[in-house]
């Protein structure tokens, strides 16, 4: 059974090395899911002053959440923290007060960058963030991916076996993670 995967991609980049994974695992899941690579790039600085007249995008991007099944972000590291970008997203998703789109959502973190420790004090740093926010974070397997010139292409083609095996099994993780859910289990039934 395929199930809907809203992607948030931390970096705005046209050339980002995370949209370049982002696409990869949206191939690799092929069959297993539908995925939704979400735009963040216009959403305004988030401002709880902006909640009464909410922006557009944010209704948008609060929309497309709700909607999927799961959620899959993945994220470069800047500065041992997670982009500005996502933290914006987030925050935007999560408000109004009491209006948590993230809610119960299956969730899983991904990252890569070219450093010896690629995107894992990004992560780190995001899951408190999003274990507040009550979603249903997948503990393991952790993809914390040291990226290599033509490692994956621009189309999102891995390239390198021993990494597509390991990205493939990531993914079926991600699969087998989110049709256990208790809401998929009741959707199944019903």
């Amino acid at each position: 059974m395929s199930f809907s995967v809203a992607v948030i991609v931390g970096s705005l980049r046209k050339e980002s090395l995370n949209l370049r994974l982002a696409k990869a695992l949206v191939k690799l899941g092929t069959g297993k899911f539908n995925a939704n690579i979400l735009r963040i790039d216009d959403l305004p600085l988030f401002n709880e002053e902006l909640e009464p007249n909410f922006p557009a995008s944010a209704t948008r991007l609060k929309s497309e959440i709700e909607n999927a099944d799961a959620v899959l972000i993945v994220t470069p590291e800047y500065n041992r923290s997670v982009p500005a970008p996502l933290k914006n997203a987030i925050d935007w998703a999560s408000r109004p007060y009491g209006k948590n789109s993230f809610a119960k959502k299956p969730t899983a973190i991904s990252g890569t960058s070219q450093g010896a420790i690629s995107t894992a004090a990004a992560q780190q740093h995001l899951k408190p963030v999003l274990n507040y926010l009550d979603v249903r974070l997948m503990g393991q397997p952790e993809a914390y991916i040291r990226f290599s010139e033509g490692m994956i292409d621009q189309d999102g083609n891995v390239t390198n076996p021993d990494s597509q095996k390991f990205l493939q099994k990531y993914v079926d993780s991600f699969v087998t993670f989110v049709q256990e859910q208790p809401q998929r289990a009741n959707a199944k039934a019903a």
